[in-house]
C-alpha cells in the first residue's frame, strides 16, 4: 500500500496500453490499480513499467502490452523514485539557498 501512495504522488499508476492513451475506451489490455490490486486480474502489484509507468500484476506483466518493456520489481522501483526525488529536493533546497543569499544581499545594498 505504501508503494501505491508513492506511486500515486508521483502521478503512476495504471497506464492505458501503448497507442491507447488519451482515447478514454475500454482497451482489453488497460489495467487499473487500487489498494486491493489490479481491478481487472484481482492480483496484486508485483512490477512497474518503466515505458508506461504503470504498476502491473502478473497477468498484466506477461500481456502483449508490456511483454517487451523493461519492467522493475516494485522495491528497485521504489529505491529509484526516492534516489531521483531526493536528488530533486536537494536541488530544490541548493537553489532555495541561493535566493536566500541573493535577496539579503539586495536587501543589505538597498539599506
Amino acid at each position: 500500500a505504501r508503494v501505491l501512495g508513492i506511486a500515486r504522488s508521483l502521478g503512476l499508476g495504471a497506464a492505458p496500453a501503448r497507442g491507447q492513451q488519451g482515447q478514454g475506451g475500454d482497451d482489453e489490455e488497460e489495467e487499473e490499480e487500487d489498494e486491493e490490486g489490479c481491478q481487472k486480474h484481482q492480483e496484486p502489484l508485483r512490477v512497474f513499467c518503466e515505458e508506461d509507468r504503470a504498476l502491473l500484476c502478473g497477468v498484466c506483466r506477461e500481456s502483449r502490452a508490456h511483454r517487451a518493456h523493461t519492467l522493475l520489481a516494485l522495491p528497485e522501483a521504489q529505491r529509484r523514485f526516492q534516489t531521483q526525488l531526493q536528488a530533486w529536493l536537494q536541488t530544490l533546497r541548493d537553489d532555495r539557498d541561493k535566493l536566500l543569499e541573493i535577496r539579503e544581499a539586495e536587501m543589505r545594498r538597498n539599506w
